[in-house]
C-alpha cells in the first residue's frame, strides 16, 4: 500500500464517495460504479484504485453486521444512494466496487486486508472514540434532521463499533466523512485533536480538511 503521507487529499472509499451525490452521477448502481471507476481512471490514479479495494473488502469482510455496513455507506453519501433499491445486499455492493476497481490496480487479484496491530493500530483507537464521543451529540441530530437525507438515527453507535473491527485509519476517515456530508460544526479543541490523530495516522495535513470541515 501506499504511504499514507502521498495522499493529498482523502483516498480510498471514503475519498470517492464525497463526490456521490446529486449533480454528479445519476441515481442507480451501474451509473455509480461506472462514476468511481471513470474517475480514478481518468487521473490515472493506481494507488488510489487500490485504497478503494481495501477499503471495500475491510468492510466486506469484517464481522460487523449488514445494516451497520449499510448505516456507514449511507452516511459516506449522505444517504443519497442506497444499493438496496437497486436490490442489491450490502456486502454484494461492495464486492462490486472492489471488483470494479480492481482491474485500475494493475493486479490481477486483491490483496486480502490485514488484521495486524499495525493495519488496525489498536494505539490511535482510544482517541478516534473520543473525538466520536465529542461529536456524537451533534452528529445524531444532523444525521436525522439534515434536509433531503434519510434519517440515519443509529449513525453515531455504527461508527462506534467499527473503530475496532475496522482500525483506526478506515473508522476516522468514515467519521471525518460523515461530519463532512453532514456539516457538523467542529470547535477548535476538537479541530486540534482531529487534526492530531490525522498526524499520527500519517497522513498529509490535506486530507483531514479536505472537502472542508464545519470550523
Amino acid at each position: 500500500m501506499k504511504p499514507r503521507g502521498d495522499f493529498d487529499r482523502d483516498f480510498g472509499l471514503t475519498g470517492l464517495t464525497k463526490y456521490i451525490r446529486p449533480g454528479y452521477v445519476p441515481y442507480n448502481a451501474e451509473a455509480i460504479l461506472a462514476f468511481l471507476t471513470d474517475t480514478l481512471l481518468a487521473n490515472d490514479k493506481k494507488d488510489y484504485a487500490s485504497e478503494v479495494v481495501d477499503d471495500a473488502l475491510r468492510l466486506n469482510r469484517s464481522t460487523l453486521p449488514d445494516d451497520v455496513l449499510s448505516v456507514l455507506w449511507l452516511a459516506a453519501t449522505r444517504g443519497y444512494f442506497d444499493p438496496r433499491d437497486d436490490g442489491i445486499g450490502i456486502r454484494d455492493w461492495l464486492e462490486r466496487v472492489a471488483e470494479a476497481c480492481l482491474p485500475l490496480t494493475g493486479q490481477n487479484q486483491a490483496i486480502e486486508p490485514g488484521t495486524g496491530d499495525e493495519d488496525l493500530r489498536p494505539d490511535l483507537q482510544p482517541a478516534v472514540l473520543a473525538e466520536l464521543d465529542a461529536a456524537a451529540d451533534s452528529l445524531s441530530k444532523e444525521a436525522v434532521t439534515a434536509f433531503g437525507a434519510p434519517p440515519l438515527p443509529t449513525l453515531v453507535p455504527a461508527l462506534k463499533a467499527a473503530v475496532p473491527v475496522l482500525g483506526a485509519d478506515l473508522a476516522f476517515r468514515l467519521f471525518l466523512r460523515a461530519i463532512k456530508a453532514y456539516f457538523v460544526p467542529i470547535g477548535p479543541t476538537q479541530l486540534a485533536h482531529i487534526e492530531e490523530i490525522g498526524e499520527r495516522l500519517g497522513y498529509h495535513e490535506s486530507v483531514v480538511h479536505d472537502e472542508g470541515l464545519n470550523t
